[in-house]
């Protein structure tokens, strides 16, 4: 079953995060229901895959300024049918930043999602008003990723802007509760207070 990894990580994620239950179930709901829940036509919403990104000190954190959004986000996108949802985190991590020299943070040998969110896309429009793209879920299951060496970022079509932010920076560029959120568990303590993932490299 190729859904069964996604379903492991989020059991996982429910024993790491009791809190949190109600959004992985929520997932998991999606997932058990839809076989085509990693394609982005699949509707109610579909699985996504972000990353957070940071250096090894945990003393910054890269972040997008996303074009259609016009806001500055994690990495991530769609899986596009991609069922390996850390591997998609990751690549989609190499396709907007630019970096290439990333490892998936875990301090296990099981993947554990750093966070998960599921939100709403707002409908879009053409300039005649003709529906493009209908509203929809993302299901977005997150990783904290690393990122060694060289880590100067480049800007891809998708973004308009790409960089660093120290923790005082990124609360004066965006008060995105769901990305302060990322920070917060990848600093908890010094470490990642979800799973730092699994040191698979791109």
């Amino acid at each position: 079953m190729r859904c069964r990894p996604l379903l492991d990580m989020l059991a996982r994620y429910e024993t790491r995060f009791p809190a949190e239950r109600a959004v992985a179930a929520r997932i998991r709901r999606l997932v058990e229901e839809h076989a085509d829940c990693f394609d982005r036509t699949c509707r109610p919403g579909h699985v996504t895959a972000s990353a957070l990104v940071t250096t090894p000190a945990r003393d910054r954190v890269l972040l997008v300024h996303h074009r259609k959004l016009n806001r500055w986000l994690q990495p991530g996108g769609h899986a596009d049918g991609q069922s390996d949802i850390p591997a998609a985190a990751l690549r989609e991590a190499v396709e907007e930043t630019g970096l290439t020299n990333l490892t998936l943070e875990t301090s296990s040998e099981e993947i554990v999602p750093l966070d998960l969110d599921v939100h709403i896309i707002p409908a879009r429009y053409d300039a005649a008003g003709q529906l493009i793209e209908d509203a929809h879920e993302h299901h977005d299951v997150r990783f904290l990723i690393i990122a060694h060496g060289d880590i100067t970022p480049r800007v891809s079509d998708e973004s308009h802007d790409v960089r660093w932010f120290t923790a005082e920076e990124l609360h004066a560029a965006t008060n995105e509760e769901s990305v302060l959120r990322l920070w917060r568990k990848a600093t908890a303590h010094g470490m990642p207070a979800s799973p730092s993932q699994n040191g698979s490299a791109m």
